[in-house]
């Protein structure tokens, strides 16, 4: 594979969002939609080098849905049923961090100007508030550099990434085990991806250096031999054994994201090393030899077990696949720039 296809995303989406879960290839409507994979969407759509009319449309609908889960404050709701109905409350999860993140990048990368313009407005809404949760706050923190990106001085982006930053950017209490966090969990290389990109456009080099000794441990730590062999969806402490299942996509995804902002920020190619891990796990390099995408449908796999793939195609995984395939049709130390 060598081009990300958005064919399976259009299958699994109608005019309110894209579905969460797939039977196989077929969209589980019943199931109806969450945020955080919609802005999982608009972050892919806003990114898709040369954005066809398939780009445009998903990044319109997309941003809408997103636009309504938000509140008054700034918080997000997120799960919504087929139809369009909106289920809980709005709060600062996960959906929260992640809808910061779509904004942000949607006011940098938006493939059209009205959406880059209402995109740094909603970004300005929801950044006003904070997350008790490390990821949360990582995620949103995303969003805040895309920001800070084109606009150095923007208050609320720059206080949202300092906060973050300091959340993140904790003193080790266990000897040989660097990361913040007592366990490994999910999305693991958006925690130095953000220490990098704070580090470096906050002007604060320890937190950068801090940031690449973090994701230069993670990689190790996830590489066996010639290919990457990432946490499970069960998490990872320092005693526990690899390889380990069930393999998500997201993990890799975040792999690959946080290598090419290294890539970027560095200057330093050996991260692209990291980029081509990270494709090479889709495309079979991995600890069962098997390629985690549909070349039919253009969907990606939900999972890699002991056995192979989980061979449902939800919006997640497809996203992963496509956010990481990006990086394979654009110069790897520039495709994030």
């Amino acid at each position: 594979m060598t081009a990300p296809s958005l064919a399976h995303l259009v299958s699994m989406s109608d005019g309110i969002g894209i579905f969460e879960h797939a039977d196989h290839a077929e969209p589980r409507r019943e199931r109806g939609y969450c945020t955080d994979d919609v802005a999982r969407l608009l972050v892919a759509s806003c990114r898709q080098p040369e954005p066809d009319r398939s780009a445009l449309e998903l990044a319109g609908t997309a941003f809408r849905f997103l636009a309504e889960s938000q509140g008054a404050t700034g918080r997000t709701r997120n799960r919504r049923a087929a139809g369009g109905r909106w289920h809980g409350r709005r709060g600062v999860e996960d959906c929260w961090g992640r809808s910061v993140w779509a904004f942000g990048t949607a006011a940098r990368r938006a493939p059209e100007e009205w959406m880059r313009r209402s995109g740094r407005s909603y970004f300005d809404h929801c950044a006003r508030q904070r997350s008790p949760h490390l990821r949360s706050m990582a995620f949103a923190a995303l969003g805040a550099a895309d920001v800070l990106a084109i606009d150095p001085r923007h208050y609320s982006a720059r206080s949202l990434l300092v906060d973050a930053v300091e959340l993140i950017d904790r003193p080790v209490t266990e000897p040989g085990w660097p990361w913040p966090e007592p366990r490994l969990s999910y999305a693991n290389a958006v925690i130095p991806e953000v220490l990098i990109a704070g580090g470096h456009l906050l002007g604060r080099p320890a937190v950068l250096e801090h940031g690449l000794d973090l994701l230069d441990w993670l990689l190790a730590r996830e590489t066996t031999g010639d290919h990457l062999s990432p946490t499970p969806v069960g998490g990872a402490g320092p005693h526990d054994q690899r390889p380990a299942f069930d393999q998500q996509p997201i993990e890799v995804a975040a792999i690959a994201d946080a290598c090419a902002r290294a890539a970027i920020v560095t200057g330093d190619d050996r991260w692209v090393n990291g980029i081509d891990l990270a494709i090479g796990w889709f495309e079979g390099r991995n600890d069962t030899g098997s390629a985690m995408w549909d070349s039919v449908t253009g969907g990606g796999y939900d999972g890699l077990t002991a056995t192979g793939p989980n061979l449902n195609q939800g919006a997640e995984s497809t996203l992963a696949l496509v956010t990481t395939m990006q990086y394979a049709v654009a110069d790897r130390a520039t495709a994030a720039a």
